[in-house]
């Protein structure tokens, strides 16, 4: 997989320090299927539109309906996964993909492909992800030492990065020289390879703590009642309420400021394709960076000290982009507003995913992250369907720019308690950076 058995991962204290072999195959296996998804980056609206002739309506509904129905599906996946182990629900949702992504090259080839199809196969994909997700951070935390934890985050960030700025292009190229289908196949085989990494992890995966807690055996039965468990703890936790509502609030205004950017860029101002593609593809050099940074400055500052900081300075950028013009300037502007905003994201990400597994206990980790994901999902689905509408009824930069003011004001939300309550089952309060007491196995 292009990876060592023991990967050297960051500085602590003046010494590198291994995560160890099954660390290694975790994160080949994210590598290798987020490369094989950014390569297949915006494929199915590429066949859509290429293959089935599809109009603007149906594309945009391909899109939003893929997170939002995804995510729908998805609600009781949280608490199943809870109550499991999770590794093997890694694998199931890695060869889930993997088997939904391949019926689209086969139809394809048998002429038999539909729009249906295309839609179904997003939502059941996007449905596996957060439960893909959930699983995997839940597993990360009880795969590395408490103390590792920001350094394997901040890994994992970078290769997000790399595999952004890669895939992309390549996956363009791809499909000039072999077709539309033929990057959602290689997608399909990257699930594929990901779950034979995940299947090469060796460390005993313990009981979850929720079955723990119930004295062992079989997992219990999903009640009802367990659904909205994610979203009441994330509510109510005073550390995290205010780090969830700014997330999501931010990533979906960025999101929805993205179709209208296109438009704007390859329509009314005249940049090539392959302008714009560089124009985003440059500036993930900043996440490689903005991952690099994260854990020194976290060392030298605290944790709470550069959420706060840098999660106001991610938020300054956006507003830039509604004055992009012509020409040879006009790119170098969007190029150095996207620098600027992904070097903070690749510091805030991994500070805020470990923020986010310290402060959770083991039995809520996996509902609580499910319940992040949805919410992100769909609020990034409303707002790019309002986004897009803003701009139809007036133009694409009033919509880059209600964005833009907007995400100034998310700063205020990001008001981290400096004595955060006690996590449940903890008599004291829980230090933010270290983790929750988890009982013995």
């Amino acid at each position: 997989m292009g990876l060592s058995g023991k990967g050297t991962l960051g500085m602590a204290g003046g010494r590198r320090r291994s995560l160890g072999r099954d660390f290694g195959w975790l994160w080949a296996a994210y590598g290798v299927s987020a490369f094989g998804t950014r390569f297949a980056f915006d494929a199915f609206a590429l066949i859509a539109i290429l293959a089935l002739h599809a109009g603007p309506a149906q594309v945009s509904l391909l899109s939003a309906a893929g997170l939002a129905v995804g995510a729908a599906v998805a609600v009781p996946l949280g608490p199943w996964v809870e109550f499991r182990r999770k590794r093997p629900v890694m694998v199931a949702m890695d060869l889930a993909r993997c088997a939904a992504l391949l019926t689209v090259p086969a139809a394809y080839v048998l002429d038999a492909l539909t729009f249906a199809q295309l839609l179904a196969v997003s939502v059941l994909v996007a449905a596996a992800d957060i439960a893909f997700g959930a699983a995997a951070e839940a597993h990360l935390k009880a795969l590395v030492r408490p103390e590792d934890l920001l350094t394997a985050n901040s890994r994992m960030e970078s290769t997000t990065w790399t595999a952004t700025a890669l895939g992309p292009p390549l996956g363009g190229a791809a499909v000039g020289m072999f077709g539309p289908v033929v990057t959602v196949a290689a997608d399909a085989v990257s699930y594929l390879l990901s779950a034979a990494g995940i299947r090469a992890i060796r460390a005993a995966e313990p009981r979850p703590a929720a079955q723990r807690g119930a004295g062992g055996g079989a997992p219990p039965r999903l009640r009802a009642r367990d659904l909205p468990d994610g979203w009441r703890f994330l509510l109510t936790d005073p550390a995290l309420r205010p780090l969830f509502l700014n997330t999501v609030l931010v990533s979906a205004l960025i999101m929805a400021a993205s179709p209208p950017l296109a438009v704007l860029m390859l329509g009314e101002l005249g940049f090539a394709p392959w302008q714009y593609g560089l124009a985003f593809a440059l500036p993930c050099v900043g996440g490689l960076i903005g991952s690099r940074l994260s854990r020194p400055l976290v060392h030298r500052f605290g944790e709470r000290a550069v959420l706060r900081t840098v999660g106001t300075l991610r938020a300054c950028w956006s507003l830039a982009l509604a004055f992009v013009h012509p020409g040879p300037t006009g790119l170098a502007l969007v190029m150095v507003t996207e620098l600027g905003l992904i070097t903070c994201m690749g510091v805030f990400n991994p500070v805020y995913a470990t923020y986010r597994l310290n402060r959770t206990p083991p039995d809520r980790t996996a509902r609580t992250l499910s319940a992040w994901t949805i919410t992100t999902r769909t609020t990034v689905a409303a707002l790019t369907a309002l986004g897009g509408l803003l701009a139809t009824l007036t133009a694409p930069r009033t919509t880059i720019a209600t964005a833009g003011l907007l995400l100034l004001a998310t700063p205020f939300l990001l008001r981290l308690p400096d004595r955060p309550g006690a996590l449940p089952g903890r008599k004291g309060p829980c230090p933010l950076g270290a983790p929750p007491p988890v009982r013995k196995r």
